[in-house]
Formats: C-alpha cells, structure tokens, sequence
C-alpha cells in the first residue's frame, strides 16, 4: 500500500520493526554519532537516530534551564551555539545515514529546506522500519 511515495505503516508492519531496533543504547548512540563525525556512507538505526536527539534536546534544554536560574543568559546562549555549531555535522551525517537506512538517497535531506512539508516527511522518514541489506550496506542490526 503505497500514499504518495510513502509505505503505509500498518499493524503488521509495525509489529514486524517493533523489538529490531533495540541493540543500541543511550551512551552507544551518542558515542557512535561523534566517532562517525563525518560518515556519510553507510547506515544508522532509528534507536541511535533517536538517541541522539534525545540527548541533542536535553542538552539543550539543561543548559538554557541553567541560564534561566542563574540569571546570566549571554554566556548559556553562547555554550549553546558552540554545542550546536560542533555537533552539526554530526547531526547532519547521522541523518544521511539514517536516510540510507531506509533505501533513501542522502539528497533527500534537502526535503527539509521546504518549509512545514520537508521536515514532516523527514519525520515520517525517520520513523520508518528498514528490511535487511539494502544498496548502502548491510543492515545495522546484524552486525551489533
């Protein structure tokens, strides 16, 4: 079943991709992110893609939540853009990656540039489930 160009996601996909994913930890994702700093090539699972972003926005708002209590914002909001500035390679690498994972051409990334529609199909993107080896390599989860 197919919406525009997109799988469906259906109960019996969904079941299928529901415990394969789970090899992959909180600390695993986030050293692997940053010793990939620039891999474009090969693929990312979705517990890594998701790891990382949970550790992205927590960083984020641990240290805008620090700049709150202390009064002192300017020097918070500069800890920040160096965070952000270190970490977007990294970010954009990991979601190449995570686009290979799903068959898709690292180009697609520029989907995001159109606005509200880009970033909702990245989203549905991100969320969807791989099936084994694939033109970008072989599956993530087997070799772990």
């Amino acid at each position: 079943m197919y919406f525009w160009t997109f799988k469906v996601l259906t109960i019996k996909s969904c079941a299928r991709h529901k415990f394969r994913d789970s090899s992959m930890k909180f600390t695993e994702s986030v050293k692997t992110v940053y010793s990939k700093y620039a891999t474009f090539s090969g693929r990312a699972t979705r517990s890594e893609y998701w790891w990382f972003v949970l550790f992205l926005y927590a960083t984020i708002l641990c240290v805008v939540l620090l700049g709150v209590a202390t009064g002192i914002d300017k020097p918070f909001i500069a800890l920040i853009g160096i965070f952000v500035a270190l970490s977007f390679i990294p970010i954009v690498a990991l979601r190449v990656r995570r686009l290979h994972d799903i068959g898709k051409s690292g180009w697609w990334i520029f989907l995001g540039f159109v606005p509200y529609i880009g970033e909702i199909i990245l989203f549905i993107f991100s969320v969807m489930g791989s099936d084994g080896e694939n033109e970008y390599g072989p599956d993530p989860f087997d070799e772990n």
